[in-house]
């Protein structure tokens, strides 16, 4: 097995998500490509993926949320475009975290609703819209957990 050499170090690669009936995933790249500076912008049909300095990627991300905050939603991927590790030129095939993403969209319109319909609310109102809170169990002994850790291995 060959040596594995990052090629974009410093870097992270956020996926933006939508989920709208007014703002396309197109919307999304094109409000993105306006404003990357150097940042690596890869269109999906979901919203699109960038890479660069974290900074400019929270930038970024900033920007876009403006356009619908209640239905694009930003998560973290772990390698960056064309990782040999998880690329499918390499591997073959979809990506596994692509039905992954498909699995989570199917739930984020539930998400969205409850974000829009907490917006705004205070913190007394959230509690009171929560009802009883939970109780709180007792942690689990540090014994016990050191057993379930060696009964694993």
């Amino acid at each position: 097995m060959k040596p594995y050499v990052p090629q974009y170090v410093g870097t992270v690669t956020k996926y933006v998500f939508v989920d709208s009936p007014d703002t396309t995933p197109q919307d999304i790249a094109t409000a993105a490509y306006e404003i990357a500076q150097g940042v690596m912008i890869k269109e999906t049909c979901f919203g699109c993926q960038i890479t660069g300095l974290p900074e400019d990627v929270k930038r970024i991300v900033d920007h876009l949320r403006l356009l619908d905050p209640f239905r694009i939603f930003i998560k973290d991927r772990g390698f960056p475009p064309g990782d040999s590790r998880r690329c499918r030129a390499d591997l073959g095939g979809a990506r596994p975290g692509y039905l992954g993403h498909e699995y989570e969209m199917g739930l984020v319109r539930y998400f969205s609703h409850g974000l829009k319909e907490t917006d705004g609310m205070t913190k007394q109102a959230l509690k009171k819209a929560a009802g009883n809170e939970l109780p709180v169990e007792e942690p689990l002994d540090a014994e016990i957990l050191e057993k379930l850790f060696s009964e694993e291995e």
